[in-house]
C-alpha cells in the first residue's frame, strides 16, 4: 500500500513541477498563483497544500532537491586532476539536467531564479577551482579567469541546449563540453 501512495505522491509532484515549469516560461514566479497552477495540471488545491505551503515553498523544495543531487555528485565523484577520468562527472551533470530538463530550462530562463544558478555555480566553482589548481599549478594566477571563461561558456551552452529545440543526448553534450575544456586547457 505504501508504494502506491509513494507513486501517487511522485506523480502529483511531477505534474505540479511540469505545470510550474510551463508557467515559468510565460511569467515570473511572483505572478503564478496556486489556483492557476492547480487548474493547469488538474489537481485539487488541497492536494497542492498537502505538499507545499505556497508557490515559493514549492520552488524552494524543487531547487533544493536539484542542489542536493549536484552536491551528492560532487561528493561521490571527485575529479582530480582534470583529465580523461573527469568525463563521467561531466556526463552525470548533463544527465541530471536532462532528467530535469523542463524545470531547469525554466529556472535558467528569463523568468527563472538567478539565485538558483548562483548556488549551482558556487558548488561547482569550489570544486572546479581546486581541480584546476592541481591540474595547472603553473597557471595559478590566471585560473580564476580561466574558470570564469569555462563556467559562463558552459552556462550559455546549457541554456541553449535546455531551452532550444536541440535533441543532443546528455552524453553528446558531456563529450562536447569535455573536449572544449580539454582544448582550452592545452592551449592556454
Amino acid at each position: 500500500m505504501t508504494k502506491k501512495t509513494d507513486r501517487r505522491i511522485r506523480k502529483t509532484k511531477a505534474q505540479l513541477r511540469q505545470g510550474l515549469a510551463e508557467l515559468l516560461q510565460e511569467k515570473s514566479l511572483k505572478e503564478i498563483t496556486v489556483k492557476e497552477l492547480t487548474d493547469k495540471v488538474d489537481i485539487n488545491r488541497s492536494t497542492f497544500y498537502l505538499h507545499y505551503s505556497d508557490i515559493y515553498d514549492m520552488m524552494e523544495k524543487i531547487e533544493n532537491e536539484l542542489i542536493e543531487e549536484i552536491e551528492e555528485l560532487v561528493r561521490t565523484r571527485p575529479v582530480n586532476p582534470f583529465n580523461e577520468s573527469s568525463f563521467p562527472f561531466i556526463e552525470e551533470i548533463f544527465t541530471i539536467l536532462a532528467e530535469n530538463r523542463q524545470i531547469c530550462a525554466a529556472l535558467l530562463g528569463p523568468n527563472g531564479d538567478i539565485a538558483f544558478l548562483q548556488r549551482i555555480e558556487n558548488i561547482l566553482s569550489r570544486h572546479s577551482l581546486k581541480v584546476l589548481e592541481e591540474t595547472l599549478p603553473e597557471k595559478k594566477q590566471d585560473l580564476q579567469y580561466l574558470y570564469s571563461f569555462f563556467a559562463f561558456g558552459c552556462v550559455g551552452m546549457i541554456k541553449m541546449w535546455l531551452t532550444g529545440r536541440y535533441e543532443e543526448s546528455p552524453q553528446y553534450m558531456a563529450r562536447l563540453t569535455f573536449h572544449l575544456i580539454m582544448n582550452a586547457l592545452h592551449k592556454s
